[in-house]
């Protein structure tokens, strides 16, 4: 059997990757079973650069922050900005203080120096303005949407006056108060005014719809796109507030559900404008339903690559990353009978994995779940394997 998995393996290449698929997708997704080490990062890096070169892809994505993501955009793209405001501000959850990250942004800002703007790399984050304890104030995208239409539209057509909306917005740290993630009674997301910006929210996004052929005429089509963006950005983070008020037991099922879809309805934007790069954790990525255990209890949730899989076809692809050692986070040689064990067993350090064919060579004698030491790593499920396009295996993790 050893010599029939070693046929699955190949060297780590854009090329590689491309000979598991049909065609070239329009969202290729890869995904990492831990966030944060460089050398990982590296690897994804040289993909999107093999990507772009011999492939066409022309945008990458991240699991950061959306509305953040665009400081980064206009910094690749025009200069914007000085580098280490850019990845202090442009990247969420801490990101931008990753090496890996820093000379994907620098790499991109070179490449595009120069080069007309259909020809340009592009960035986007496509996560929510969202954190593990709280979520963002709609203010930014309500009013920016606002704002737009307004110099643009009839009076008569817009919801509210912009008054009216700076009032029912309040102060933003009643939005982003952290207690609320445990305690939904301390949330704002079900109070009068949260009910009558979720109606006024739904109404700007229809009138953006409504207004669609004066407005794609009176501005470029980034500007477009941002504007949806504000749209679709608003309208997730107030039902996202609503269901943190929430005390039933489906409350956390909601939630990271919620912040899934918003994950999915940029990912099919982004797609729009052609092929693009996804890098997140597998779990956001896999075409199987996520879980994970929290404070209470387990829940179960379609990813966004699910979703977005779902609407794609075989236009998606989804390309996990698995691992054999982080010893530095006391993950070490993983158990010969489990994937990352078959795979450690091979001599090469990093190799590209036709799931599919291990797939068939393993037929029902899965390998056994890996265990992790170490919260911050998930091991690959083997029974995704069958739904993986293949898989990157990287043997060793060194200290970044």
């Amino acid at each position: 059997m050893a010599t029939d998995i070693k046929e699955t393996v190949h060297a780590v290449e854009a090329a590689a990757v491309m000979g598991l698929l049909p065609n070239r997708p329009r969202m290729l997704a890869l995904g990492e079973p831990t966030h944060g080490e460089d050398t990982l990062l590296g690897l994804r890096n040289e993909l999107f650069r093999q990507l772009v070169e011999q492939e066409g892809y022309r945008t990458i994505t991240v699991e950061s922050d959306c509305m953040r993501g665009l400081v980064v955009d206009e910094y690749v793209t025009s200069g914007t900005g000085a580098l280490d405001e850019v990845m202090e501000h442009g990247f969420s959850h801490g990101w931008g203080a990753h090496a890996g990250n820093r000379e994907l942004v620098r790499w991109m800002r070179d490449h595009n120096d120069g080069r007309p703007a259909s020809d340009q790399v592009r960035f986007a984050g496509f996560d929510g303005p969202l954190e593990i304890t709280a979520a963002e104030s709609p203010r930014r995208t309500l009013t920016a949407l606002h704002d737009h239409l307004s110099a643009r539209v009839d009076a008569d057509l817009l919801p509210c006056t912009a008054e009216t909306l700076d009032r029912l917005l309040g102060p933003d740290d009643r939005w982003t108060e952290p207690a609320a993630m445990m305690d939904p009674s301390r949330s704002v997301g079900r109070s009068a005014d949260a009910d009558r910006l979720r109606l006024i929210a739904d109404d700007l996004v229809a009138l953006l719809d409504a207004q669609a052929p004066h407005l794609i005429e009176a501005v470029p089509q980034d500007e477009g796109d941002r504007l949806r963006l504000y749209g679709r950005t608003a309208t997730g983070l107030l039902r996202y507030h609503h269901w943190m008020a929430d005390t039933s037991p489906a409350r956390m099922t909601r939630l990271v559900g919620l912040r899934d879809q918003m994950m999915a309805h940029n990912l099919l934007a982004l797609a729009e404008r052609g092929p693009v790069l996804v890098h997140a954790q597998n779990s956001h990525l896999q075409r199987e339903k996520s879980s994970m255990r929290m404070w209470e209890g387990p829940v179960e949730w379609w990813s966004a690559g699910a979703l977005a899989g779902a609407r794609l076809g075989e236009e998606y692809a989804f390309v996990a990353t698995a691992l054999g050692t982080i010893r530095h986070r006391g993950v070490d040689v993983p158990p010969p009978d489990t994937l990352e064990g078959l795979l450690y067993a091979f001599p090469e350090d990093r190799c590209v994995v036709d799931a599919a064919r291990l797939a068939a060579v393993l037929g029902d004698a899965l390998p056994a779940p890996r265990v992790s030491p170490w919260f911050g790593y998930a091991p690959f499920d083997p029974a995704h394997l069958a739904g993986s396009d293949g898989i990157v295996f990287v043997k060793d993790v060194p200290r970044g």
